[in-house]
């Protein structure tokens, strides 16, 4: 578990560097979105990867690796826009708005955690296209939730779903850059 930890810590840190350099470029900008404009981005990242999982020539050069990061950080939006609602305006200073991002990863790492204790690392045993097929789940998912305005019977909310992205978008960044090469 040691293992996990560290690999995942340094996942997460990419991504979060990235988060905040364009933060720097941007500001919160993406304040304005609604949750279901943040899923439709998750949607289209996950959709690309799949995409790039299946074709052999790419036309553009990017790769499954920043459409992971993509997914986490838009995730962390989400989750974001989910505690304080949408804005009309950008309204977070960029020390807010990554006070904010810290406290949700720390959140989805506590989550990771659990599960991973309980499921015994089986996410080590599975490819990463089995992740993005999960990732691709848990967003039809969060558009029916959302399609549902928010209401379930008996499943898991809306965090729950986007934390779960989150890690599975973490766990695949850990296989693809843990690949003998």
């Amino acid at each position: 578990m040691a293992q996990t930890e560290a690999q995942y810590l340094s996942e997460a840190t990419k991504c979060k560097v990235l988060f905040e350099k364009k933060m720097i470029d941007y500001g919160c900008a993406w304040r304005i979105l609604r949750t279901p404009s943040l899923t439709d981005q998750i949607f289209i990242k996950a959709q690309r990867i799949r995409t790039l999982q299946e074709v052999v020539t790419k036309k553009v050069d990017e790769g499954e690796e920043a459409e992971f990061i993509g997914i986490v950080n838009y995730a962390i939006m989400a989750l974001i826009q989910l505690e304080l609602g949408v804005a009309d305006q950008p309204d977070l200073s960029n020390d807010e708005v990554m006070h904010l991002y810290t406290k949700h990863a720390a959140e989805t790492k506590e989550l990771m955690e659990r599960k991973n204790h309980d499921y015994g690392e089986a996410w080590r045993d599975m490819r990463v296209s089995s992740l993005t097929d999960l990732i691709l789940q848990k967003l039809l998912r969060v558009k029916q939730i959302e399609n549902n305005e928010g209401k379930t019977l008996v499943s898991e909310g809306l965090s729950a779903n986007y934390q779960d992205m989150i890690n599975y978008a973490l766990f695949a960044l850990i296989h693809l850059n843990n690949q003998p090469k």
